[in-house]
């Protein structure tokens, strides 16, 4: 028996881990008592070396002093900052009469601020409770299908996971050891699609059954023009142009690689389409002659810039140019024909999305071109945050107050769940843990496509019983080791179980978005305030059903990034290049020449 024990301490170990989990202990606690009841054990039959524990306090001390981590109460605090000041409600308000009179219109709106709330706040709670909250009941009234409705929230607030500022992508980077930057550079791209899948969806399902997904009434619908016309055409226009002038200014910088491309042309496009919208409502009936003056002193300072090493900023001023040109033409026009080219839909979309499509850039774009670490861009969007809900006049101290505890407790259950893990991982390869999985993953059939699938199968199956942070600290790195041994590129292996490792949250029974909306959508029937009708209430059946096709486009996002690894390898593309040959070239060249000694053999040494 003691033979079996000593021979199978690994497994034994990893499987009494999973039961004590199953048996409902915290999974902080379970990780360390496990990790030094089995650690007495190897002592006790000569299995482990008890010097692993003296290096116990050195190792929770250096996850204490990680740097990396402090990015996770920074990002939690912007994101609960920002859930309370009242952006959501703006989002979901004025895109929500953007795509309203299209039939499945509102569920295109969730899916499309849920991708903002990702890109902004990080935080799934905050995404699918906002959501939850403001649009449920819109599209209760309205005639949706509950469980479409249903599903549409709770898989959108999951975007908030895999698109950046991921609090998982930090730990899934701090696990493997990798960069975060990197990382969330690799999982943008993903994200995106990811959305665009959901859209996908939304568009099928309201083909297919067209009652389950109507458009909005006419009468529900805002923001019109004074002969009637909603001037949907007008925000096309402004988004057609800020995407040209984007275009044009990011051509002639060196950013080719997609996920930096992306965020720097939305940033470009927001400076375009916030200045045409701000000359049009500000500056009156004198536009015409105010913006041709501001647009000359433009172009002077662009000259006087080009001229000079300040490339960045003469970039920057192009943008500022491009949106008081097209100011002038919008002034111009309506001048002379009367008919307005940034219609008053087209300046609340802009003046809403201008917050969060700014704060993205602060966060994300100086990240990816390399002006901040993820912690000082966390740092940033917390300022950011704060300043925001200055300006929505939501900021108090209750407010203050509520964000910082929920920060302060959501990094305490991280970083204790982080110290368990470190006590279970030193006992599990002290006892050969590591030896093991390597050549049981190692062994199986297939090589490096058994393995991943093997790996996605267990992780999706795990995902039904643990969340992502357990994942992360157990799981991955057990797998991690593997994965490089196979020659399998880190970051694409993380952001491959970031998707698979998202469908936690939407696993009946325990998926945490599903318990996020339950805990904000109708239990009971209640009197609708506007259209004064009895509405029946949504059962945690119909959530479920609801998230089913969702878990599987996750899948499918799975696969995708398996057959198409360039979505995510185009991280690469902006890193700096070394030609081992020129290096040794160099090196050869920094030698003596011969006959100063460095043909001799070194002096022998005296020890005396």
């Amino acid at each position: 028996m003691t033979a079996f024990i000593i021979h199978n301490m690994a497994p034994i170990m990893f499987a009494a881990l999973v039961v004590l989990l199953l048996l409902g202990y915290p999974a902080a606690f379970a990780l360390a008592a496990n990790g030094l009841i089995f650690g007495f054990v190897g002592i006790e039959l000569g299995l482990f070396n008890p010097n692993f524990l003296q290096a116990l306090p050195e190792r929770i001390y250096g996850t204490m002093n990680n740097e990396v981590l402090l990015a996770i109460p920074f990002f939690t605090f912007m994101g609960l900052v920002l859930e309370r000041s009242g952006m959501a409600e703006d989002l979901l308000d004025t895109i929500g009469q953007l795509f309203g009179p299209v039939r499945g219109g509102l569920a295109y709106a969730v899916v499309f601020v849920g991708a903002l709330l990702a890109a902004t706040t990080g935080v799934v709670a905050a995404s699918v409770i906002s959501m939850g909250l403001i649009s449920l009941p819109i599209m209760l009234r309205y005639g949706y299908d509950r469980r479409l409705a249903s599903g549409v929230i709770a898989a959108s607030g999951t975007l908030a996971q895999i698109i950046p500022p991921s609090l998982v992508l930090i730990v899934m980077a701090d696990q493997l050891g990798r960069s975060v930057g990197d990382m969330y550079e690799g999982a943008f791209l993903p994200g995106l699609i990811l959305s665009l899948l959901y859209a996908g969806y939304i568009w099928i399902a309201s083909m297919i059954s067209p009652n389950n997904a109507p458009g909005l009434p006419a009468d529900a619908i805002g923001h019109r023009e004074e002969g009637g016309d909603r001037g949907v055409w007008q925000v096309g226009a402004l988004v057609a142009f800020s995407g040209l002038a984007a275009y044009y200014v990011m051509r002639q910088t060196e950013v080719r690689a997609g996920a930096d491309f992306v965020v720097l042309t939305m940033s470009i496009a927001v400076i375009v389409a916030f200045l045409s919208a701000l000359f049009n409502r500000l500056l009156g009936s004198q536009r015409i002659v105010l913006t041709l003056l501001i647009t000359a002193a433009l172009v002077g300072l662009y000259i006087v810039l080009k001229s000079t090493e300040h490339a960045y900023w003469a970039l920057l001023t192009e943008a500022f140019i491009a949106g008081t040109v097209y100011a002038l033409i919008a002034a111009t026009i309506e001048r002379s024909t009367g008919k307005r080219l940034i219609s008053r839909l087209a300046e609340q979309v802009t003046f809403v999305m201008v917050p969060p499509l700014g704060l993205i850039f602060l966060v994300l774009g100086t990240i990816f071109i390399g002006v901040a670490t993820p912690t000082e861009g966390g740092a940033m969007g917390a300022a950011g945050a704060v300043i925001l809900a200055f300006a929505r006049k939501r900021l108090n101290f209750g407010l203050l107050k509520q964000a910082t505890e929920s920060t302060a407790k959501l990094s305490a259950f991280v970083i204790f769940i982080l110290i368990g893990a470190r006590v279970f991982s030193l006992t599990f390869y002290g006892v050969d843990g590591h030896k093991w999985v390597e050549e049981l993953l190692l062994a199986l059939p297939g090589g490096e496509v058994g393995f991943l699938v093997f790996v996605n199968i267990l992780i999706f199956i795990l995902a039904f019983f643990l969340d992502y942070f357990e994942l992360a600290f157990i799981i991955i790195p057990l797998l991690a080791p593997v994965a490089d041994h196979l020659g399998i590129d880190l970051i694409w292996f993380g952001v491959m179980l970031a998707v698979n490792m998202q469908t936690s949250f939407m696993h009946p029974p325990f998926g945490f978005a599903l318990f996020f909306l339950r805990s904000v959508a109708p239990k009971e029937a209640y009197i609708d305030r506007v259209t004064k009708k009895r509405t029946a209430p949504i059962t945690t059946g119909q959530i479920y059903w609801g998230a089913v096709p969702f878990v599987f486009i996750q899948l499918i996002m799975v696969a995708l990034i398996i057959f198409f690894p360039q979505m995510v390898m185009h991280y690469k593309h902006g890193a700096v290049q070394v030609d081992p040959q020129r290096v040794e070239d160099q090196l050869k060249g920094l030698a003596p020449p011969p006959g100063l000694g460095n043909d001799l053999p070194p002096p022998a040494l005296n020890f005396k």
